[in-house]
């Protein structure tokens, strides 16, 4: 495996976007480019020394990777007072708008929020690693 300089919290935070952006990885220098809707990938306005394998594109987590992420993690609740929280967030994320609807009722449990927050944060890291694993390359530090 090669290993990369990669910033991992913004590997994180493009493998969890749910905007509208497009996210590479440059494997030459271990940035993460950011294309809005319209813009060009990155590489495609090279005229010498065109690289076409450079840029990768960052695969997200789609929805149900995402809904069940957050199912697990319901299943981490072993505090008493999480029985309450566990019933609405299940809830919330069997309707509309899962994620939103998850967000929105987790603020009513700080405790909780703290908890998936972290929860979240070691699972979409041990995504990305799993990731660049996948890809052929190794953040050069964890």
């Amino acid at each position: 495996m090669r290993p990369l300089t990669i910033d991992l919290d913004r590997l994180r935070q493009a493998i969890d976007s749910q905007d509208l952006a497009e996210y590479y990885l440059d494997q030459q220098s271990g940035d993460i480019c950011t294309v809005m809707p319209g813009d060009p990938v990155p590489g495609a306005d090279e005229k010498y020394d065109i690289e076409p394998d450079r840029y990768l594109p960052i695969e997200r987590l789609d929805l149900t990777q995402q809904i069940a992420m957050r199912e697990a993690f319901l299943y981490t609740l072993h505090d008493p007072d999480a029985h309450a929280a566990h019933a609405v967030l299940t809830e919330a994320l069997a309707g509309r708008k899962p994620l939103r609807t998850f967000d929105f009722k987790l603020e009513d449990f700080p405790r909780i929020k703290d908890h998936w927050l972290r929860y979240q944060a070691v699972q979409l890291r041990e995504y990305a690693i799993t990731w660049l694993h996948d890809k052929g390359l190794e953040p050069s530090r964890y």
